[in-house]
């Protein structure tokens, strides 16, 4: 079970770990650790920009490149604004080149880190942030994509792309739901030691595990133990009828399938692969043939009610 936290949850959870002792700037050292550890991992040293904002996605952003340019790699850094607050100490131990904050210095870069804004944002990025990302040939992510939502995974405005984005803790619910998760790129979740059990968690990714199905008890039957109900519409829909049919490994003994092509037939056999095939033979694969010994066809939709369920599919 995994638990994600919204950015506002997770401002919670960083207020305290820091009520309980670990400094502002602990936080950000590991952060930025972790992040100069992501990109070394998957990269070999090229030349880096970091765009840094005026936060402390920013603050993370001046120590990840402080970490990679002590690697050797060459580092510059733009920066949208003045750091301000916690990011003020992490943007003083940057001592390495400082460049305007400009697409033509992001379209020079082999790989742009975007430390500008976090998953806290709540506003759309100015069109010199957007012209910026987007002329960038590669780009690796602090917290979320700038300008992404990190609670409902939605743009606000223009959000570019990225390969790669690293967050920390947790992840959010931005970084699992469309259209967040196809711009997040490759997503890495980094520990920076922040306690857990603050604040209480209430949103899970959503896994087969948080799925309540029936346990049959041993007086249990085929009439008590549930009803499957799948509609398919038109023909380019049984494929997923029947893979739902084959593939899933199901607790209910009572399954109706209910399609319409060509006058719908459904199949109605003691098989639960034999029932997979639903309706007509162009549907009908060799390896649904090979374990449907029994299939009979209906002008007419029927229940399939098999009397017994078969344990194991070969």
């Amino acid at each position: 079970m995994e638990d994600l936290l919204t950015p506002a949850e997770m401002a919670q959870a960083d207020a305290h770990a820091i009520a309980t002792g670990t400094p502002v700037a602990t936080l950000m050292e590991r952060a930025g650790w972790a992040v100069a550890q992501a990109i070394r991992a998957r990269l070999r040293p090229c030349r880096v920009l970091v765009a840094c904002g005026p936060g402390n996605n920013g603050g993370d952003g001046y120590v990840a490149a402080r970490l990679l340019a002590r690697e050797g790699w060459p580092v510059a850094i733009a920066t949208s604004a003045a750091p301000r607050g916690d990011a003020t100490p992490a943007a003083a131990s940057w001592h390495g080149p400082i460049v305007p904050f400009h697409p033509e210095q992001a379209a020079r870069a082999d790989l742009v880190i975007d430390a500008l804004f976090g998953a806290g944002l709540t506003r759309p990025i100015g069109p010199d942030i957007t012209a910026f990302l987007a002329a960038a040939r590669r780009i690796a992510a602090i917290d979320v994509p700038s300008g992404l939502d990190g609670t409902t995974g939605q743009p606000l405005g223009q959000v570019t792309p990225v390969e790669l984005t690293i967050t920390f803790h947790r992840r959010k619910p931005g970084h699992l739901l469309l259209p967040g998760r196809s711009l997040c790129g490759e997503l890495v979740l980094a520990d920076i030691g922040i306690p857990p059990g603050t604040p209480p968690v209430c949103t899970w990714r959503n896994t087969p595990a948080h799925w309540a199905r029936p346990r049959p008890g041993l007086s249990d039957h085929k009439y008590t133990r549930g009803h499957v109900t799948i509609l398919g519409g038109a023909a380019i829909m049984l494929p997923a009828v029947t893979d739902s049919l084959v593939s899933n490994d199901t607790s209910f003994d009572l399954v109706a399938v209910l399609a319409r092509l060509h006058g719908t037939r459904v199949a109605c056999s003691e098989s639960r692969a034999a029932a997979a095939a639903v309706l007509g033979h162009e549907f009908l694969t060799n390896s649904l043939v090979e374990h449907a010994p029994t299939l009979q066809q209906s002008e007419h939709p029927r229940q399939f009610l098999p009397s017994t369920w078969p344990h194991d599919r070969s």
